[in-house]
């Protein structure tokens, strides 16, 4: 019998918001209840890394304040990967594109047809990485998640529910308590809420956290 935990998997994130009125809006929905990982939880969209997500060639790069806070824990492909990673996971689960014009003569991999179709590649440059956090041992999937930050009004296409999540919907930031969610999913939220209005100043320090011999831990990074 192999006892020896699971490798946590390269995952993405985005946070989409917008703002309605005094408040806060971001993009959620439900998994599924038959979902083996957090099944019937309240999440932002999001997934593993594809092969294909290495391969992709954006419209926009990665700004260089994104990209340097990416690569202290990731390699300059792995930080693209994870940055196509979260924009397409979010067009296969809410039908909402973060793209630009693709350059003239510009193919991508399978699982960006959408994409191609509609003349659009990711566009990396909207994107802001805000916190990191690591699935705990003995979970049956383990993520090394990225997450990502974004406003809606750089995406476009109709929002609509799929496979993976359900009730797919904009939540007031205020209400997100009352949903079935994870720990993970609040301290991402409160990160986001506290960098929501301060400046961008360079690479700053992103949050980090995981769980070691049954107790939380959270660093900068």
């Amino acid at each position: 019998m192999n006892d020896r935990p699971i490798r946590p998997r390269d995952a993405a994130t985005l946070i989409v918001h917008r703002r309605n009125g005094s408040g806060v809006e971001i993009l959620m929905g439900r998994r599924h209840a038959s979902h083996v990982f957090m099944p019937g939880h309240y999440v932002f969209p999001g997934g593993r890394v594809d092969p294909g997500d290495h391969r992709v060639r954006p419209a926009t790069p990665l700004r260089d304040e994104v990209a340097q806070q990416l690569e202290r824990s990731a390699t300059p492909g792995r930080a693209r990967a994870l940055a196509a990673a979260a924009i397409r996971e979010t067009f296969e689960e809410t039908g909402l594109m973060l793209g630009q014009s693709a350059p003239p003569g510009l193919r991508l991999p399978t699982g960006w047809e959408a994409f191609s179709e509609a003349g659009l590649a990711p566009a990396f440059d909207r994107l802001d990485y805000i916190f990191r956090a690591i699935t705990p041992i003995g979970r049956p999937r383990r993520f090394n998640a990225r997450f990502f930050v974004v406003e809606a009004r750089h995406l476009s296409g109709e929002m609509r529910c799929s496979d993976e999540l359900e009730d797919v919907n904009w939540v007031p930031t205020g209400d997100v308590a009352g949903l079935p969610t994870s720990p993970i999913t609040h301290m991402a939220l409160a990160e986001f809420l506290r960098l929501l209005d301060a400046p961008r100043t360079g690479a700053v320090p992103v949050a980090m956290t995981f769980l070691r011999r049954g107790r939380r831990h959270s660093r900068t990074e």
